[in-house]
């Protein structure tokens, strides 16, 4: 894999976006938490520093040893970075007079400089501090200033520092992109050589390598991630690769039967497992949302263990993770401060005795896709939204009984066919309904009900991170509800949820 750019993570809300913003210059970049960076930088070509919520002037700021960084390697430091450059290196950085929070517009850009070239005076950047940098560090020269900020921008005579106190990963940055592209391509001169067609040539030659004649299981789910790792897999190892598809009692609508059909005409080795008694068992009278996550996650290792005992000789698990899942598994602050578990990060058990592989780790939601669409995937399966691993088990809050199983079935198969055949579904990221553990007074006919409340959720990302809520037609939604409420039996009210993420998340639970 290539190494081009290091991010360093002081645990800023916007981290992600920077990494984001990089790739979609089709160039190569990780995410490392400032305190425990890679010990080889030989292969990084640059590194960006992200911002953060600390100040720098508090006792527990984040403190990196930039030793091997500074002067060696062009550094794009961003926010808390450019502030941090400052205040440890002859600057001074104080309070601001006035929180510099959201737009603002530059209004001075020094002439002749490659950092801002193709970039107007009055660009509209995002800010986002409560400190500011009053005195530029030992060789710093301003490169750009906004009314109420002057050293907006900086650099570093005698190396290849660079130094902002705005956020260009965020799309209200309108030049973002364009200072990122001139520090990493015209100043760094990292090549712009990740695509889905040179990602796919290098993980199959690293597969090949890496697996060599040894056979590999993999639990399939019937979304992108796995499918798209299936298939990679399947062009590096062939007929050594089983594929095993677990019903968990927890998929959608007849969505067990859907995927092992769909799985039919691809190629794969695929073995249909029906365990959904095995696991509304073992879940029932659990109401703990991380409880129900860990108790889904040991089920089915047993139940893949169970099948897995059935084949021979095999030494690798594969699995679907991406990046994402990997972000947001490792905290700056440790595991304590993580968002969520995730199904699929955190290694196996003892007992199992296999090695993982994980040919999509390093890669966003749509760069999956981007890499199915190469691989000649069918579209449709493709655009399928994401579907979190336990399951309805998130989206049924409180303890999982079969009844509540079936009316959320019925209520998501209306909410997504209804979507689809309103040519909405393209247009959302990710939709879905969940099943509130609370009844509410209706009347149908003369009669008085007391039946469960549902809420629709429907969103808007790019790969998760963040999520707006969809403006979805107020006729569909009227359509929808009529049609849940007459035709799911036990349901007499639905609501939809208008929460964006952050501060919400897209699941419940």
């Amino acid at each position: 894999m290539q190494h081009n750019v290091l991010i360093l993570d002081f645990g800023s809300q916007y981290t992600q976006l920077i990494a984001r913003r990089v790739r979609e210059l089709n160039i190569f970049c990780e995410i490392f938490p400032y305190n425990n960076p890679p010990a080889d930088l030989s292969s990084y070509k640059a590194v960006i520093l992200s911002g953060s919520p600390f100040s720098v002037r508090a006792e527990d700021a984040p403190h990196p040893d930039l030793s091997l960084i500074r002067g060696k390697l062009p550094l794009l430091a961003v926010c808390y970075g450019a502030q941090y450059l400052a205040h440890f290196n002859g600057g001074q950085v104080a309070p601001s007079n006035i929180r510099e929070y959201g737009r603002a517009n530059l209004s001075y850009i020094k002439a002749g400089e490659p950092f801002l070239e193709g970039v107007s005076e009055n660009s509209q950047v995002w800010m986002s501090h409560s400190d500011t940098i009053k005195q530029l560090p030992v060789g710093g020269v301003v490169l750009a200033s906004t009314k109420d900020v002057e050293n907006a921008a900086y650099r570093i005579e005698g190396e290849v520092t660079y130094a902002i106190q705005y956020h260009p990963e965020v799309y209200h940055s309108t030049d973002g992109r364009q200072m990122l592209e001139n520090f990493l391509v015209k100043i760094a001169e990292v090549p712009q050589n990740f695509t889905p067609d040179t990602f796919v040539e290098d993980i199959v030659a690293e597969l090949k390598g890496k697996i060599g004649n040894d056979k590999v299981v993999l639990g399939l789910s019937g979304g992108v991630d796995s499918t798209v790792a299936a298939v990679l897999l399947n062009k590096a190892i062939g007929p050594n690769l089983y594929c095993i598809f677990v019903n968990n009692g927890l998929l959608r609508k007849d969505e067990f039967e859907n995927v092992l059909h769909q799985y039919k005409d691809m190629g794969l080795n695929v073995k249909g497992v029906d365990a959904g008694d095995r696991f509304l068992s073992q879940l029932a009278g659990i109401d703990d949302p991380e409880t129900k996550r860990k108790t889904i996650g040991r089920v089915f290792i047993e139940v893949f263990d169970d099948e897995a005992h059935l084949l021979t000789d095999v030494k690798w698990l594969a699995q679907g993770t991406i990046y994402p899942d990997v972000i947001e598994s490792v905290s700056v602050k440790g595991p304590s401060a993580t968002i969520k578990s995730h199904h699929n990060v955190g290694g196996l058990p003892d007992f199992m005795k296999l090695q993982v592989v994980e040919p999509l780790r390093m890669l966003f939601k749509d760069e999956v896709r981007r890499v199915g669409a190469t691989l000649g995937i069918d579209p449709e399966l493709l655009g399928r939204h994401p579907f979190p691993g336990p399951g309805l088990s998130i989206r049924i809050l409180g303890d999982i009984t079969p009844e509540k199983v079936r009316i959320l079935q019925e209520v998501d198969h209306i909410f997504i066919q209804g979507l689809k055949d309103h040519g909405l579904y393209n247009k959302v990221w990710q939709a879905g309904a969940i099943l509130l553990p609370v009844n509410s007074v209706g009347v149908m006919g003369d009669e008085r009900t007391y039946e469960k409340v549902v809420a629709l959720r429907a969103v808007e990302s790019t790969d998760g991170m963040t999520a707006d809520w969809v403006h979805l037609p107020y006729e569909f939604l009227m359509k929808i509800s009529n049609e849940i409420i007459n035709k799911v039996k036990g349901v007499n009210r639905v609501v939809y949820d208008i929460s964006s993420k952050p501060p919400a998340t897209i699941e419940w639970e």
